[in-house]
């Protein structure tokens, strides 16, 4: 919500010597979120004045369209002389009032203006546009064209409300009050201590019988109506400056005097309004839920298909708007135009000021997709009470403004209700903040939002209108505290229990993600949210388990309303990213919970709010909800290891993922089994399937190395992508739990290496093991560091693979002997299992 302060200064008297940061700062204190504060004109400084256009002569031989002017700015160019100024806008004639800046002065932005030649004539100044003036959109696109009465040489920058401070709020969804000025006017009489003069306490004639026929047959979605007709508007009559003004300030764009009309009072009261061409209405105004599948075009040109729970407005031939978001294109105010019969358009107007059901409002503006102004303030709560005099407010401003007369019918609709009332103990406010208010600062503060207060120690308080979010006894107590200031609470450590601190799997997981930062891997979290169309780019199998997903019944975004099973979707999204926007030597890990459906699905229950949930009751709703492991995963991209004056890089390929698997695995103090495999989104000659053995079976808890081709195109993903996932709450399972740390020798060791040639199929890994078990206890470690391909020298279809093997006893200094009878056993347990001999 945006709002100017000269706006705000009508219904509250603040000190002249207030400035918009000083107001920030009190507002920030009672609780409301001022975001920032623009300075509208702070580097602007004249001449600006206003300007008669005298002639115009159009310049030829140019690309565009060029007009040399003359402009009368009176005596403020110190000769009283016309002003010679190039333009190239087409949307001004001659004796049109304009604004026009002079040399000397400076626009927003730091342009300063100086006399100067162009286009074969020397410009001395300009003729300003909105936009050269930091003023918005005024709908024109082209010159700002003064109203005629305008006197010429007048000052534009105070004609203009040029110069002034507009707060900008991030209005939370339960102060919906406060998507108003006069909201906001409130809380700055209270924050200042100062009386509010409230624009909706004005004179509104009673109801009667004369009024435009409404007909309301859904009282809980519409529980009040007010409708007033206003006849004989000047069709040619325009809003006036202050008001186009005002509403550029708080962001929207002036329309016409009839819709700004309604505009300016819906940001001054907070209630929405729409007004109809009463020509266009035909019969009685309706208020009613649609019939499923009928059809209305609103506003936007849009014609949209209604749902059965859609509330709408009508006439005799059928929906002629939907109710607190849109009207209808078939009852729209008509802009005038002038023709040879004289000046056409809307004449008579019929206004809306009604209350919608807060919830109807905000599910018809999400089906529709539509999100407009006025749902926005009914989705949030406008108070009711305020109906009937913004409607006479937006009478009394098109009267005064258009030369209308307003009707003497009055219509008032009201479903019957009772104020909503509150029982507080005078003490409550002072438990839940732990101050000592007393019950006079609790009764003064809540009398000061506007609630009627009655009784001693227990309080009997009667909530405004204007504040449905005020609902129990602990809404009450947080308007006391903002009140007296969230500042001025004390501030208490809270006082931990010995012996306690971070659960196993909390250790675990910070460990996981301090090696992998330590391996060069960047930490890039992601929203949990996923479209089922990802699963196909990703080329799972149609019967995959991933792709059971669970379904949000809100999502953030319809384009993602599913929650992932696996974390690759967002890690290549950021990869992605970064890709396009120049980074390309990338590695990001994360870890994150994914949601897996259960094979039996049970609905969630609505827990009771009025006692403790039973354990049968909240085991009911733990069983409904998915399963939830956490897994871990990496994706690489562009260089491993740059290259530099110490040599060549080295690009990342899929020993890199595997080698993350393994660093993972380690600080999980579990065995890892790599071996070959193909699943999804995996290149299939490039896949490992990682395991771990628990209880005495395996179990393939992720997989590692390069995306498949296709996988990169679907996903625009650079070439030789890798990536790798881990189910690390079933490594945490495989591992024994604690660290080992390196154990420590004082005895030599003794390498052996050997080359074993082997048919090329034969995975790596299957050799490593069985030199591995056939090497025994004295194996400390094995690597694997040459894997050498030459069809002259080892025969077609053979491979030879070098690995260096480290021999160490703890007791002793090993002899030749034993570490080559170790090295020899190893050599034959391989050949015995995967057909190597070595290498000749």
């Amino acid at each position: 919500m945006r709002v100017p302060l000269s706006w705000l200064r009508e219904y509250v008297d603040l000190p002249a010597t207030e400035t918009g940061r000083d107001v920030q700062a009190k507002l920030i204190s009672a609780g409301l979120e001022v975001e920032t504060v623009e300075q509208l004109g702070a580097d602007l400084k004249g001449p600006l004045v206003v300007g008669q256009v005298l002639t115009i002569e159009e310049l030829e031989g140019f690309k565009k369209p060029i007009r040399f002017c003359t402009v009368d700015v009176g005596q403020a160019n110190g000769t009283g002389e016309p002003q010679e100024i190039v333009c190239g806008a087409r949307n001004f004639q001659v004796g049109d009032k304009v604004v026009v800046v002079l040399p000397g002065a400076t626009l927003p932005g730091g342009f300063s203006i100086a006399a100067r030649k162009t286009y074969g004539k020397t410009s001395h100044g300009m003729i300003c546009s909105s936009d050269e003036l930091g003023m918005g959109d005024d709908g024109t696109h082209g010159i700002i064209v003064l109203p005629p009465e305008t006197e010429v040489g007048k000052d534009a920058i105070e004609l203009l409300e040029l110069v002034d401070e507009v707060l900008d709020i991030a209005v939370t969804a339960n102060r919906g009050d406060c998507l108003s000025i006069r909201g906001v006017a409130r809380e700055t009489a209270i924050a200042y201590g100062l009386p509010l003069r409230d624009p909706a306490l004005i004179d509104v004639p009673a109801p009667n019988a004369y009024g435009y026929p409404v007909q309301v047959t859904d009282p809980f979605g519409c529980d009040r109506f007010t409708a007033r007709t206003v006849t004989g508007l000047r069709p040619e009559a325009r809003s006036p400056i202050w008001l186009q003004r005002r509403l550029q300030k708080v962001g929207m764009r002036p329309i016409s005097l009839a819709v700004d009309v309604t505009n300016y009072v819906m940001m001054e009261l907070g209630q929405p309004l729409h007004a109809y061409d009463r020509s266009l209405v035909q019969g009685t105004i309706g208020v009613r839920r649609a019939q499923e599948g009928e059809k209305l075009v609103t506003l936007d040109g849009v014609e949209r298909t209604l749902h059965a729970e859609d509330l709408v407005i009508t006439d005799e031939r059928g929906p002629i708007g939907l109710a607190g978001v849109m009207g209808g294109a078939n009852t729209e105010i008509a802009d005038h135009e002038v023709t040879e019969d004289g000046v056409n358009g809307t004449s008579d107007v019929v206004i809306e000021a009604a209350h919608f059901d807060a919830v109807s409002i905000a599910r018809t503006a999400r089906r529709h997709k539509l999100l407009s102004e006025a749902s926005r303030r009914f989705e949030r709560g406008v108070d009711p009470q305020a109906a009937a005099a913004a409607a006479q407010r937006t009478v009394d401003l098109l009267v005064l403004l258009a030369g209308g007369t307003a009707e003497a019918g009055v219509t008032e609709i009201i479903a019957p209700s009772a104020p909503h009332t509150i029982t507080l103990p005078a003490g409550h406010p002072d438990k839940v903040a732990g101050v000592d208010y007393g019950r006079e600062t609790v009764v003064r503060r809540l009398q000061q939002v506007g609630c009627d207060v009655y009784g001693q120690d227990e309080l009997l308080v009667t909530v405004p209108s204007w504040r449905p979010d005020l609902v129990d006894p602990n809404d009450l107590a947080e308007e006391v505290i903002r009140l007296e200031g969230y500042e001025n609470l004390p501030s208490t450590l809270p006082k931990l229990p010995s012996g306690r601190g971070l659960t196993h799997r909390q250790r675990l997981h910070r460990r996981v993600g301090r090696a992998l930062a330590g391996a060069g891997y960047v930490e890039a979290p992601n929203y949990p949210f996923v479209s089922e169309q990802v699963f196909d780019q990703l080329g799972l199998e149609a019967g995959d388990p991933a792709r059971r997903v669970v379904k949000l019944v809100n999502p953030l975004s319809d384009e993602e309303p599913a929650l992932r099973t696996t974390l690759l979707p967002g890690l290549l999204g950021a990869l992605r990213r970064n890709d396009g926007r120049g980074s390309h030597d990338l590695a990001l890990f994360e870890t994150g919970l994914v949601f897996l459906p259960r094979e039996e699905s049970h609905g969630a229950t609505h827990l009771p709010v009025d006692r403790r949930p039973t354990d049968e009751e909240i085991a009911a709703l733990n069983a409904a909800l998915p399963e939830q492991p956490r897994h871990v995963a990496v994706v690489l991209a562009g260089a491993r290891e740059q290259a530099g004056w110490w040599g060549k890089g080295r690009p990342a390929d899929w020993a890199d993922a595997v080698e993350a698997a393994r660093t993972v695995a380690r600080e999980a103090g579990a065995e890892l089994i790599v071996r070959k495999g193909q699943y999804g989104p995996w290149h299939p000659g490039r896949c490992a399937e990682l395991v771990v053995a628990a209880d005495g079976a395996e179990r393939v808890v992720g997989h590692a190395g390069e995306l498949h081709p296709r996988v990169l195109k679907a996903l625009g993903l650079p070439e030789r992508t890798c990536a790798m996932e881990l189910d690390l709450d079933a490594l945490e399972a495989a591992g024994d739990g604690v660290p080992q740390a390196p154990g420590i020798s004082t005895f030599p060791v003794a390498t052996q290496d050997v080359a074993l040639v082997v048919d090329k199929p034969v995975p790596a890994v299957e050799v490593e093991a069985a030199l591995r078990e056939g090497a025994g206890e004295l194996l400390e470690s094995i690597r694997l560091f040459d894997v050498y391909e030459n069809a002259e020298q080892l025969g077609e279809g053979r491979k030879s693979l070098a690995y260096a093997l480290r021999f160490r006893a703890a007791d002793r200094t090993l002899t030749v002997d034993e570490a080559s009878a170790a090295r020899d056993a190893a050599v034959a347990l391989a050949g015995e299992r995967t057909g190597a001999v070595l290498r000749g």
